[in-house]
């Protein structure tokens, strides 16, 4: 069994495609929740991220990651990959 992932992109987002291109590269499913211009969707993203607006927002296993830089510095420092496996949170 895998982590749960869930981001909050923007479709021309850099840093939502930079994100998205790393879970991609390590073959993690995740779940993508495009909310383009919806604010009441990025209000309820802010309320799960601690107030944080920016995107993405990465979630694993419902705990909050943060954002692009979050995710890299965290495989930079060798805790994603732990973090993605089954039952693991941060």
């Amino acid at each position: 069994m895998t982590a749960k992932v869930e981001i909050y992109t923007w479709s021309t987002c850099p840093f939502c495609i930079r994100a998205k291109g790393l879970l991609k590269n390590k073959a993690v499913d995740f779940i993508e929740y495009s909310i383009d211009g919806d604010e009441v969707a990025r209000t309820k993203m802010s309320q799960r991220a601690n107030g944080r607006r920016s995107l993405p927002q990465i979630f694993i296993n419902d705990d909050h990651i943060g954002g692009c830089d979050d995710i890299h510095a965290l495989d930079s420092q060798g805790k994603l990959d732990g973090l993605l496996s089954a039952g693991h949170n941060v």
